[in-house]
């Protein structure tokens, strides 16, 4: 074995000594020592939003039960009419110009009789909205006051890479002025809670009341507005925020206009699965596959075919079906754009000029079923509302399909281990149901019998058909 002199042996301990000094002084330059300086810069434009909701609850009025088979069960059954109270519910917010304009999501304000904004811990206002739009879950108020105040800037969320620090502040469970930092997780999430999705996913701990609060980068700049979380008992790590450059857009149309202008295709489009792209001889599964085409629609009119396959849209590769509506939407209206199409084997470009989605057949016949207002049942703890005809077409359930969609869980729920949000009640012991009475009035029976216990066929949130038995104490 060859000697190695000592000499040489320092200058090789002593090179390796400073590589690795190097790499340590690099990694420890891109965590910061503390957030505590960005936080006290930045909290002073974080708001706390309070509202109060009317809803409806069905539950007995009466501080005792009949017993089964009594005559006067019938008699009183109908005096279990539905009730309205008051709900109040809590959220966050932050602001985008001195003059007081704040962002939040659509679904913190929703439906909302008073809204309540407290700035900085302390001052409290009322805010009226400007602008809301459910398909994108972005909300703008206004503040009712002639204060300045601090406002934020938007980054740009498209430079967001995974890996890079954020800063969450909000209200969570009411503790406003909380602040939480974490990691982009993963980009270009979509969970199932909105048209248009393309979340930003973050580790920072993201809690009930951060609804509606910004996600900051490192340069104190807003770079997604925090809007879910994954699961119902609180963080678990797994939170989603709409990224900055589409909630920009939305925004600046409520603030000019009062609503959106979105662009419209008139295309009904699905996944390109690999055994299609096989068929149709393109390289790899990519594209959107146009199913139909709307009737007078801005793609009928340029001549698109049902069958297509949309590879590009105005110089945008289109690799999953998923990004085209993002697109689109984000398309000034009336502009005329390339598109390339797969078609025959072979591509081709056709040059189609963008409608308005709000005012097209399509969003029409949406508007017409909006979901109603939400119900309470108070003996479930529950919150639901009417199954709709957009509801079934998006989540493709047979037609005929009836039931309540379960919008709100509460912590004291018996059903809260057994069900989850978003999944839809079609019976209850053994009696189809399609009205919050018709599920109040089950709960009532059950509660009244020696065995109070009751079963639900439901459908879950990947549509799966399942039987739940719940003991109700």
């Amino acid at each position: 074995m060859q000697k190695i002199s000592m000499s040489k042996f320092k200058t090789y301990f002593l090179s390796i000594f400073f590589i690795f000094s190097l790499q340590t002084s690099v990694v420890s330059q891109n965590i910061p020592g503390s957030f505590a300086d960005l936080a006290e810069k930045l909290m002073p434009s974080v708001v706390n939003i309070s509202t109060t909701t009317v809803i409806t609850t069905q539950s007995n009025p009466f501080p005792f039960q009949f017993p089964p088979g009594s005559p006067f069960e019938d008699m009183f059954k109908e005096f279990g009419t539905p009730q309205e109270r008051k709900s109040s519910a809590l959220g966050s917010g932050f602001i985008i110009d001195e003059k007081g304009i704040v962002v939040t999501n659509n679904h913190v304000i929703a439906n909302a009789e008073d809204i309540i904004v407290r700035v900085n811990g302390d001052k409290e206002f009322k805010a009226k909205v400007i602008g809301q739009d459910p398909l994108s879950d972005i909300a703008v108020l206004k503040l009712e006051t002639n204060e300045k105040f601090i406002p934020v800037k938007f980054g740009d969320s498209d430079k967001a890479r995974i890996g890079d620090w954020v800063i969450a502040i909000g209200n969570p469970f009411g503790l406003g002025g909380t602040v939480t930092t974490g990691i982009i997780s993963a980009r270009n999430r979509s969970i199932g809670l909105s048209r248009y999705e393309d979340y930003i996913q973050t580790d920072a701990s993201i809690n009930s009341g951060n609804s509606g609060g910004p996600l900051f980068d490192m340069n104190g700049d807003v770079i997604g507005i925090n809007t879910a979380i994954l699961g119902r008992s609180g963080s678990i790590g797994i939170g989603f925020s709409i990224p900055s450059n589409s909630a920009k857009i939305v925004i600046d149309q409520l603030i000019e206009f009062g609503e959106t202008k979105r662009g419209w295709l008139g295309v009904r489009i699905q996944d390109v699965t690999k055994e299609i792209a096989e068929v149709e001889k393109l390289d790899e599964p990519r594209g959107a596959l146009v199913a139909s085409v709307a009737q007078n629609s801005p793609s009928e009119k340029a001549g698109v075919k049902a069958g297509d396959i949309i590879l590009e849209f105005d110089g945008e590769r289109i690799q999953e079906m998923k990004q085209l509506p993002i697109i689109v939407a984000r398309t000034k209206v009336g502009k005329k754009v390339k598109v390339k199409i797969w078609r025959d084997k072979k591509e081709i470009t056709k040059i189609i000029e963008l409608g308005r989605l709000e005012t097209s057949e399509d969003f029409k016949v949406a508007e017409k079923d909006k979901p109603k207002k939400e119900s309470r049942i108070e003996s479930l703890k529950i919150s639901v509302r009417e199954l709709t005809k957009e509801d079934i077409k998006i989540r493709n359930l047979p037609n005929q399909t009836s039931g309540l969609v379960i919008t709100k869980i509460e912590n004291d729920s018996p059903l809260l281990s057994s069900i989850e949000i978003n999944s839809i009640i079609l019976e209850a012991q053994k009696k189809r149901i399609k009205t919050a009475i018709d599920l109040g009035q089950v709960v009532d029976k059950v509660l009244k019998s020696s065995q109070r216990t009751i079963l639900l066929v439901i459908y879950n949130s990947q549509n799966q058909r399942r039987y739940i038995g719940v003991k109700l104490d």
